[in-house]
């Protein structure tokens, strides 16, 4: 039966992709020749929409497509001034369909506005030329990727997302139609494990519906990661059609030499575009490399890069010949030969390759890519190069029309390459970070980051830790059992929720990685001893069911209670027993439950079946190293044990194989890490600690990324060039990347309105303490005999009803700047960016009248001394992180929460009295805090001598927060200078700046 409301609409709104108009005039317009006399009235589209609720009816998910697609929109013309997802634009868009109150509330329950952040852009100005009305004109292919993805079960909000950040990137690319050959290179920062290949892929679409006529995709180091890519890419974008190229799929003879047709369960779900996209007014795809066979050099390949022109005495790049010349895709292993075998045969082709609008996608592009030779070591006036990188920038130099675009997790060794050096991969035009995705799981779902709670209070409901991680702190007690345990528990979980209508598919693969040496004589030995415990766990034997009903009992069934709820969950061990029988088996199939995978060949990986795309349930427990640690993804991941560390942050997260989607199982997931108990903590034995510590660079690189990225007048204030400086080192013992990828420029100045400042380096010489606290005793003077209290507010992230103690005072601004100007640092300029700021607080900048002074006492029992004739003050013990000058956090959360609190109700407006100072809009935050470093509470107690604390043990700590008005109307936020590239030592800058 003709759905005649249903096809209404769907015209209507396909007609609506650039922006939307008035509903109802279109929707009479549509049905006065196809429905006539249909009902299309609001009343009826309510009704509608009312039966289709809890539904997923047709109808809300066509208007759930145009209403996200809407909501997601940059900078549309039709809802000038309002900003992506939010109600503003939301209403923008109900304004134009001219609907109702009434119908405007049923479609935001039906569709709520969604929240997802935006794509971070740093980039310098460009020649806008891919706009919204291209796009639609010319989208073939996308279209067809679009659909594969609503097929798979994407979202609209997952979709539209997708959509906007793969338009940011392509239209940051030259226009593939313009007179002048002009080269882009970018970056695209994603995140571990969370779906760049979808994102190139999305590029890659509309890139070819755009014009490009040449896709290179470097897609890994081994035949089978470059096979997963190339078998990504034919079936959700090149599709049926042009990989049979006219074949007959009934014909046997005719598919000799096709990949996929018989041989892959899932070609059925290969794109399927109804015909030769070229008789369907489009262009073929050519692919010049398939699932089995990387770039093949010689004639073959000569001829398939020759593009025949439509009008000879036209350039390929005008719009007669490039849209309807065929498109030819290459994914080619990452590879010296291979690479080599490309670039001679372009070498061989003359005229048109000036003319080709090409883009090269390097996936892991700070793998390999990066020129790593010392640049002290170049011939004078000659750079040398690696063997990958020179011939990446051969490429680039045969193509002038070759864009350049690479997608990595952990950029550091890519923004660290040169500026100045023209034929390398430097993201000159453009740096993208690319959003959380939702339902993704990654460093901050295994660490609870700055959380107020007490250890003793966090418990699997309120704590990441607690929920996922079990550490391994001892190495006579390695839990491995316990580790096996959860393996074979987890996955007759699965299995019962597969049973009790969760969808199977991504229960389909089921893995444990233990990743702890990487040698291979080590993951022999390791393997051995896994499949011995295995047989002798008992796992059948009624011993052996008591283990895992008590480790059920006391960690999955409380944490799968606490967070998963919604999902179904055995009411006791006895019901999930025959799981865990049939779980034992699909484990133990073909009599051992352990891979190794430490090949060095692509043979190897051959001969594992460890190709999770054809093999149909992998079921096992993965032993390996460095195989295991990049571009090799482990399926349905629930389990891992992780003792190995290195000393790269890259490398590092890199490891990170626990991160990624995990739907219907994320409460399941465990991650047994090294860990050492902090008396005997060395520099690099807790692993837990580092994961922490890399987890908060890259997320302080995001941060700063999404906050430099606002346009000051429409004009970026900071370039992909200036971007290194914001690279930060929590930890001595992890640098960011290897010493020979990084280079940098000179921060200058950091403003932070509103935002903490919290130096960390300070002196640790004795006599520079003395002349440090002797510079504050003037300052510690005001500070009076009786403390005031402060509430801390109840937001979720200091705690509700938590308060504390706090000796108060007022200071002029240039009192204040006075001594902070004086002060001596371990390392030269480490506070002088945020002293500059600060500097120009007096009227030039902006204007800070006085600094309201918060010194906490600590809880009762702390010790307290005078300092150089002040009232007693509560001395903290901190101490410095091993190997480096710095402190960790000395200001704690409740503090900075409060002070941060102080700062936003002044700037909304109000005041906020503290022992009789008001904080108003141009007072700052000065939290100050005495320091005895050590860590042990003695080390406080030897600082002190008859109530009076030697100022020559003391650190005089601080954090300060400037209010929100102290910014000048341009809002610039930093300022860079250029600095030598050949000083590479100096790359880093410290988090704490």
């Amino acid at each position: 039966m003709t759905d005649i409301l249903l096809e209404i609409h769907a015209e209507v709104l396909n007609g609506m992709t650039a922006s939307p108009r008035h509903f109802v005039k279109s929707a009479e317009l549509a049905a006065e020749d196809d429905f006539p006399g249909a009902d299309i009235t609001e009343e009826t589209f309510r009704l509608r929409l009312a039966e289709d609720a809890g539904r997923g009816g047709a109808l809300t998910a066509l208007w759930a497509r145009a209403l996200t697609a809407w909501d997601f929109a940059e900078n549309p013309r039709w809802a000038s001034g309002t900003r992506p997802r939010t109600d503003q634009r939301r209403a923008a868009a109900y304004d134009r369909l001219q609907f109702s109150d009434d119908l405007r509330k049923i479609l935001d329950a039906a569709v709520p506005v969604s929240r997802m952040a935006g794509t971070t852009v740093i980039a310098p100005e460009h020649v806008p030329w891919y706009t919204t009305e291209r796009a639609a004109a010319r989208s073939f292919y996308w279209k067809a990727y679009e659909g594969k993805l609503r097929a798979k079960g994407w979202s609209e909000e997952a979709i539209a997302s997708l959509d906007a950040a793969s338009h940011a990137v392509v239209e940051r690319l030259a226009d593939p139609e313009q007179d002048a050959a002009r080269q882009a290179k970018g970056l695209v920062v994603g995140y571990v494990q969370s779906g760049k290949t979808a994102n190139f892929t999305g590029v890659t679409a509309k890139a070819i519906d755009a014009g490009y006529r040449l896709v290179i995709v470097l897609g890994g180091t081994l035949n089978l990661l470059r096979a997963q890519t190339q078998r990504r890419l034919d079936m959700e974008l090149i599709g049926q059609e042009n990989i049979l190229r006219g074949a007959d799929p009934g014909d046997v003879d005719s598919l000799v030499g096709i990949d996929y047709v018989g041989d892959d369960a899932d070609w059925p779900d290969f794109v399927q575009h109804g015909g030769r996209p070229s008789t369907l007014n489009a262009f073929d795809i050519e692919r010049l490399t398939t699932r089995d066979n990387d770039y093949k050099s010689l004639a073959r390949g000569i001829r398939a890069l020759e593009i025949e022109k439509r009008e000879h005495a036209l350039p390929l790049y005008d719009p007669v010949n490039l849209h309807h010349a065929a498109a030819r895709v290459l994914v080619v292993k990452k590879n010296k030969s291979v690479l080599k075998k490309l670039v001679q045969d372009l070498k061989q082709i003359h005229g048109i390759l000036g003319e080709l609008p090409a883009l090269i996608i390097d996936d892991e592009s700070d793998q390999a890519s990066v020129n790593t030779i010392d640049p002290r070591k170049w011939e004078k006036d000659s750079v040398e190069r690696t063997a990958i990188n020179g011939l990446i920038s051969q490429l680039l130099g045969l193509l002038p029309r070759a864009q350049y675009v690479g997608y990595t997790a952990t950029p550091f060794a890519n923004v660290f390459v040169d500026p100045g050096d023209s034929e390398d991969i430097f993201p000159s035009d453009f740096l993208i970070s690319l959003p959380r995705p939702h339902g993704y799981m990654g460093v901050q779902d295994f660490h609870d980051l700055d959380s107020s709670l007490a250890p003793s209070e966090r418990t699997v409901a309120n704590s990441q830790q607690e929920a996922h991680v079990r550490g391994i702190w001892d190495s006579a007690d390695d839990r491995l059992q316990e580790a096996m345990d959860s393996f074979l528990l987890t996955g007759a979980l699965k299995l019962f929720r597969a049973d009790h209508g969760v969808p199977e598919g991504p229960f389909r693969h089921h893995t444990m990685l233990v990743h702890q040496s990487v040698r291979m004589d080590d993951h022999a030995a390791l393997a051995l001893r896994i499949n011995t415990m295995w047989h002798e766990a008992g796992y059948a034997s009624s011993e052996g069911h008591a283990r895992l009903g008590a480790l059920w009992a006391a960690d999955f069934a409380q944490v799968s209670g606490a967070r998963a709820r919604d999902l179904p969950n055995p009411v006791s061990y006895e019901e999930l027993r025959p799981y865990v029988s049939r779980a034992r088996q699909l484990i133990a199939k073909g009599g051992n439950p352990v891979v190794v995978v430490n090949g060095d060949s692509d043979r190897y990986f051959e001969q594992m079946d460890l190709d999770f795309d054809r093999t149909p349930n992998v079921w096992k427990i993965l032993v390996g190293g460095t195989k295991l640690s990049r571009g090799f993804t482990v399926e349905g991941l629930t389990i891992t044990y992780y003792r190995r560390t290195t000393k790269q942050a890259d490398t590092l997260m890199q490891m990170g194989r626990w991160f990624g989607f995990r739907p219907g199982y994320r409460d399941l997931v465990r991650l047994y890490i090294g860990r050492e108990e902090p008396m005997t903590k060395t520099s690099s034995a807790d692993l837990y600690e580092a994961f922490e510590a890399i987890c908060r660079d890259e997320e302080l690189f995001r941060q700063q990324l999404a906050q430099y990225a606002e346009l000051i007048d429409g004009k970026p204030q900071v370039t992909p060039a200036q971007v290194p400086p914001l690279v930060a080192q929590h930890l001595p013992w992890i640098r960011p990347s290897a010493r020979n990828k990084m280079f940098n420029a000179e921060l200058v100045e950091v403003r932070s309105p509103g935002k903490p400042i919290e130096p960390a380096a300070y002196p640790q010489s004795a006599a520079a303490l003395r002349r440090n606290t002797e510079r504050w005793s003037s300052v510690l003077k005001l500070l009076p005999q009786h403390p005031a209290r402060f509430g801390v507010p109840g937001d979720g992230t200091g705690g509700a009803g938590r308060s504390f103690a706090a000796l108060t005072a007022r200071i002029g601004h240039a009192e204040l700047l006075s001594v902070l100007s004086s002060l001596e640092w371990e390392r030269e300029g480490h506070f002088q960016p945020h002293l500059r700021y600060l500097a120009q607080l007096d009227g030039r900048l902006a204007t800070v009248d006085d600094w309201l002074l918060i010194a906490p006492q600590l809880s009762q029992g702390a010790a307290e001394a005078s300092l150089l004739g002040s009232v007693p003050l509560t001395l903290v013990r901190r101490s410095r992180q091993d190997g480096k000058s710095s402190f960790g956090r000395i200001a704690s959360v409740e503090h900075q929460v409060v002070a941060k609190h102080l700062i936003e109700v002044a700037a909304d407006g109000g005041a906020t009295a503290a022992m009789g100072a008001v904080v108003g809009p141009n007072t700052g935050v000065a939290l100050v805090y005495p320091v005895v470093e050590g860590k042990a509470d003695q080390d406080v107690l030897a600082a002190i001598s008859r109530g009076v604390a030697d100022p020559a043990k003391v650190v005089m700590a601080f954090t300060l927060v400037p209010p929100k008005s102290a910014i000048n109307s341009t809002r610039q936020l930093v300022r860079f200078q250029a600095k030598d590239s050949r000083h590479a030592d100096s790359a880093i800058v410290d988090a704490h700046l």
